[in-house]
């Protein structure tokens, strides 16, 4: 469970079942639930998610702790779901799926703007490169350092963004580092914008 993983990883960086390294200084940053695989095991393996939800609930009673809503609900209406297959019932409820398809239509057209934004200067520290007419950008904490140098290749019409090295306080950062974590870890009680530099890769040997 998670709560395990974050106690093993708060004195390891490796997988505890493989062994290889999740990442050298922040594997917390890399471990989330996988829901599409958990999905695709639920339905290839019959009677897991029945068994899973029988053992979580047993888990909280047995702590004296309230089951979750998600826990309580998520068997019966997977049930029902599986019921109404097995019986040709096919037909799925108009309602449920109108619910669902607005719902979908309003995520999709968040764009991400309910999400913790971050307030960013480009800046070019290189001749060999031009600087941006637009650099000063507002965007997703989530989004990560890679999207940057995608973002940065695009504006300067650039053949790929692997050729790109994004720099904050002169330190080269890592592609996967999300835009938070770079604030939190780099630009600590400094006030915004968050200010990053692009240069031509450099290859260090």
């Amino acid at each position: 469970c998670r709560s395990c993983l974050v106690k093993y990883l708060e004195e390891n960086n490796t997988c505890p079942t493989c062994r290889i390294v999740i990442h050298q200084s922040h594997p917390l940053q890399y471990i989330g639930h996988d829901r599409t695989m958990q999905d695709i095991v639920y339905k290839l393996v019959p009677g897991l998610q029945e068994a899973e939800m029988k053992k979580q609930r047993e888990f909280y009673h047995k702590l004296g702790m309230e089951v979750p809503g998600d826990i309580k609900g998520e068997t019966c209406s997977t049930k029902q779901h599986l019921d109404s297959h097995r019986n040709g019932e096919t037909k799925p409820d108009e309602n449920s799926n109108k619910e669902t398809s607005e719902e979908k239509q309003e995520e999709d057209n968040d764009y991400h703007r309910s999400d913790e934004q971050v307030s960013i200067c480009l800046e070019c520290n290189s001749s060999k490169l031009r600087g941006l007419k637009r650099k000063w950008i507002r965007c997703s904490a989530q989004a990560t350092v890679l999207h940057l140098k995608k973002f940065i290749a695009k504006k300067l019409n650039l053949s790929s963004f692997n050729e790109l090295d994004i720099l904050c306080n002169e330190e080269i950062l890592g592609k996967d580092h999300t835009l938070k974590f770079v604030v939190v870890t780099r630009w600590r009680f400094k006030k915004a914008p968050l200010l990053l530099h692009y240069r031509p890769k450099m290859d260090l040997l």
